[in-house]
């Protein structure tokens, strides 16, 4: 077995021809961008790309497939050299049974069955050309379909005070929206770990991922984890997150949950930090406020007892949160040291030393072991490194 760094939710931001898909993603963000971008600066070994279900996205990866850059692993996924590509979609789910919207992601093993899944969408769809659009079938209809076609069905960042299963404070169990039995894994989104999600009783029985959800490139590999395996395919992932044959998730490294734009409640207006028991923001008044991932927890809370056999859960700080590193600082650590999952893990720091200042140097290994200082964010705004 073998450790792939991998982060299965990566977004197009546009077509090669430049048509919106995720219309808030970067317009950099195209197929074959990414797939450079995340192999030769990021280092990872396995992305998942959830708007391959957009038409042009398919002729893309068609014509990189048709030229050679791109062929099919036997056992799915695939190949851009070392890199394996997951084709996937964000959906997002409101029916009879789902007060939502719910975003999930779907992932399938070949260009074939994604185009088949493609055009079962157009018909379901209002606009296929789209990422993250409302699917008029219900969550389990989306189940069923996607296991029909051997796929991997995920819940997307479930914490999210939008767009998530636990998020709105409407729903306070997966069931009521979803076939639990027909569940692959769970994405946690950037305002929670591990130790917050396993309050939830019903998530004991489910592998945890920390993806990024990028929309543009510097963002790629925010949030990834570390998949053991004996090469990076579909089946190899889909064994892993069952935990088969000693393939496993090894770990995830994600924000901590303080980074996260999400975690405590804050007021609306002013994004002050916010207690509901008082009912008014102390700093404007206000009496909006968005509930953070942090207290929607502790009102879902079903367990006092963690699973024995969770991966660790490592609190990883990006390189673009680290105070003083800027675009042309990482540019040079990059030249020197090849990818940004080298020097987040492996560089040791007199080698850092000698190409950025010693200061900054520090950081990035104080980051590596957990020991900056950290302030919350909340309400949509980023926490702060304040070391």
């Amino acid at each position: 077995m073998k450790d792939y760094y991998s982060d299965l939710h990566i977004h197009i931001g546009r077509t090669m021809t430049g048509k919106p898909v995720k219309i808030t993603g970067a317009k950099s963000l195209t197929f074959t961008n990414i797939i450079e971008h995340a192999r030769n600066e990021k280092g990872l070994n396995m992305i998942g790309i959830i708007d391959c279900h957009s038409p042009e996205v398919i002729l893309e990866i068609a014509q990189l497939m048709e030229t050679g850059d791109v062929t099919e692993h036997q056992e799915g996924g695939l190949q851009y050299g070392d890199l394996t590509i997951i084709p996937g979609s964000e959906l997002e789910i409101y029916d009879e049974n789902c007060q939502g919207p719910i975003h999930v992601l779907c992932y399938f093993p070949t260009l074939t069955i994604m185009k088949e899944f493609s055009y079962w969408l157009s018909n379901h769809l209002k606009n296929i050309t789209l990422s993250s659009q409302r699917i008029y079938a219900s969550g389990r209809g989306l189940q069923t379909k996607v296991k029909e076609l051997g796929g991997l069905f995920i819940p997307a960042h479930v914490f999210t005070p939008f767009k998530s299963l636990y998020g709105k404070g409407v729903h306070r169990s997966l069931e009521e929206v979803f076939d639990k039995d027909q569940i692959d894994a769970i994405e946690l989104g950037l305002s929670a770990d591990t130790a917050m999600a396993d309050q939830i009783k019903e998530l004991h029985n489910y592998s945890f991922l920390t993806n990024s959800d990028a929309h543009s490139l510097k963002k790629i590999a925010r949030e990834y984890h570390v998949l053991q395996m004996a090469e990076p395919s579909f089946l190899e992932l889909e064994r892993a997150l069952k935990g088969e044959d000693g393939r496993r998730i090894k770990a995830n490294y994600g924000l901590d949950p303080l980074l996260g734009k999400y975690h405590q409640t804050v007021c609306s207006q002013c994004f002050a930090p916010f207690d509901p028991i008082i009912n008014e923001c102390e700093n404007c008044g206000s009496i909006k406020y968005i509930k953070g991932v942090a207290d929607r927890i502790t009102e879902l809370k079903t367990s006092n007892e963690l699973p024995d056999n969770r991966p660790p859960y490592v609190h990883q700080v990006p390189l673009e949160f680290i105070p003083g590193l800027g675009p042309k600082m990482l540019q040079k650590l990059l030249d020197h040291f090849g990818t940004e999952m080298a020097i987040l893990h492996e560089v040791p720091l007199e080698k850092l030393s000698e190409i950025i200042p010693a200061k900054t140097a520090d950081l990035i290994v104080k980051a590596r072991e957990g020991k900056l200082s950290l302030s919350a964010g909340g309400g949509g705004k980023y926490g702060k490194i304040s070391d």
